[in-house]
């Protein structure tokens, strides 16, 4: 066993922290200094040395919010490399397809995590852990990696990194489609003949959709391994702000907060909303909430009378951005617009395109449903790994589709309706039910299936199985649930399992989901 703390090379370099990239902290009811981040900076860029990263490099991170996220995510930036996020329910299976998917050279974990993805660790992947209190005990890790160190100690008294020009790479968000297989996006470099001002313009784009200000206190609950929320970290650091960060989400800890910290920004996502606005209403009424100026949401659609009680309660300071991984964030509508546009997601931010087409590609009349299509050209391109087929297939004329379904009116504001794949946004989440029916037909006794969307109050969207079991085989949803839940993380496993002796299937052998959907939204005044 080598200890990465202990690996030792010849390499002389100096690396300079940028003084834009050193925030103040505010994390467990301590405050991290700015010159206590650089020196994480500054060591975990020496451990990332030491190992022969490059520019261009992969490094994974399986860690819950914390301040050595934060470090790992700004010494990414500052090298070049590229972070992998896992989401740190996931399972062995579910982590390793994104390790090995990703290239990853190095994988920064929770220690107590350890145990529920050991076994799909690759062994050629160096691995830091970070203390917890439940964790696991240093000899217990130890003799499981050829190369591993704490976090303390990795890149401890050795060189940085060298400098790099240019613009820094970016996080890669793992995103299924309807093969439930996770799709890796990694953005591209920018091409020579893009123009030097694109960092200039995609801060433009960030500064609306997060906000900006001086003397800004930011508060973040949402898990930095959503691309939104790493997003989110990297744009006010750069301002070189307080973030006030939560390890999870807590309602009444979140207005509390506020209050103490005197938040100027959050980002919140309409579940977060709900929970909220489900306190006593003396609760919310003894905090002061009047140092918010900025509320940013962009992790799924905002039910209208959930938004306008959010704007009631708060002021006119919510906003909603929509975008992806893929494309970046397209449109964007605050509280005043939105009053005259209730519903909408908004307009075109700067240097992005909206277009609704139909199937083949030709343009739909304002007010018409069809496919949405967008491009933002503040943002290099991008690339699914090892899926050139599937990046294609999304690209029409320079413009990419998700499968949401939606239009524009007349006086330009982007309204989305539905959605053409089946995937489920749940409390900002994306779901994809391919993966889920795909672990589901491994069960015993299961002979078909069907995971689909369906309402859910705190949540906007939950899941529901139809499950057709094997003649002969008697199974409970509640197995049903026990099985998915031993082999994928915990919030893909369907609330709802109903038992079915067949399921509605067309000529083609496609499940009718429809069919299946219809009855738990037939009240709905929505149907996403």
């Amino acid at each position: 066993m080598t200890s990465l703390a202990h690996q030792r090379t010849e390499h002389r370099c100096d690396w300079k922290i940028g003084d834009s990239m050193t925030p103040t902290l505010v994390y467990g009811g301590r405050t991290y200094s700015p010159t206590w981040m650089e020196e994480e900076v500054r060591r975990v860029l020496a451990g990332l040395h030491d190992l022969d990263f490059k520019e261009g490099d992969t490094v994974a991170a399986m860690l819950r919010n914390s301040p050595h996220y934060v470090a790992l995510v700004l010494a990414c930036r500052q090298a070049g490399l590229y972070l992998a996020s896992i989401n740190w329910h996931f399972k062995a299976l579910e982590a390793n397809h994104i390790l090995v998917d990703s290239g990853a050279r190095a994988l920064f974990i929770d220690d107590d995590l350890l145990p529920q993805v050991r076994e799909g660790i690759p062994d050629e992947i160096a691995v830091v852990t970070t203390s917890s209190t439940s964790g696991t005990k240093d000899n217990a890790v130890a003799p499981s990696f050829a190369n591993w160190a704490r976090w303390e100690d990795f890149g401890a008294g050795r060189p940085s990194m060298p400098p790099r020009a240019g613009t820094a790479h970016s996080a890669i968000a793992y995103t299924s489609g309807t093969t439930g297989k996770p799709k890796g996006v990694r953005r591209l470099p920018a091409a020579e003949d893009q123009p030097a001002s694109m960092p200039q313009r995609l801060q433009r784009v960030s500064d609306t959709v997060y906000g900006t200000g001086t003397a800004v206190t930011a508060y973040l609950c949402a898990p930095i391994y959503h691309s939104a929320a790493m997003n989110y970290v990297a744009h006010f650091c750069t301002l070189g702000a307080t973030l006030v960060l939560e390890p999870r989400f807590d309602a009444e800890q979140t207005l509390a907060l506020i209050e103490k910290h005197r938040v100027t920004h959050a980002y919140l996502v309409p579940t977060m909303y709900q929970r909220l606005l489900n306190l006593d209403p003396s609760v919310r009424q003894r905090h002061d909430l009047s140092s918010l100026q900025h509320v940013a949401s962009t992790g799924s659609p905002c039910p209208v009378p959930l938004k306008q009680a959010m704007i009631d309660w708060l002021g006119p300071v919510i906003t909603e951005a929509y975008g992806s991984s893929e494309a970046g964030y397209t449109t964007f509508i605050d509280s005043a617009t939105w009053a005259h546009q209730p519903g909408s997601a908004g307009r075109p931010l700067p240097d992005a395109r909206v277009h609704i087409l139909d199937d083949e590609g030709r343009p739909k009349p304002n007010g018409e449903i069809g496919l949405i299509y967008v491009r933002q050209h503040a943002m290099p391109d991008f690339t699914y790994i090892n899926r050139p087929e599937d990046r294609r297939a999304i690209e029409r004329d320079g413009l990419i589709t998700l499968g949401d379904m939606g239009y524009i009116n007349e006086e330009g504001f982007l309204y989305i309706c539905d959605r053409k794949a089946d995937m489920v946004i749940s409390g900002g989440v994306n779901v994809y039910p391919a993966e889920i029916e795909a672990t589901l037909l491994t069960m015993p006794g299961v002979v078909d299936c069907a995971v689909f969307g369906i309402p859910d109050s705190e949540f906007g969207e939950g899941l529901a199985a139809a499950v057709q079991p094997r003649a002969g085989f008697e199974i409970t949803p509640s197995e049903v649930q026990a099985f998915l839940r031993d082999r994928i993380a915990n919030y893909k496993v369907p609330r709802v399992v109903d038992m079915h002796t067949t399921l509605p299937r067309e000529d083609s052998g496609k499940i009718f989901k429809r069919l299946l959907r219809e009855p738990y939204w037939r009240d709905q005044t929505r149907a996403i």
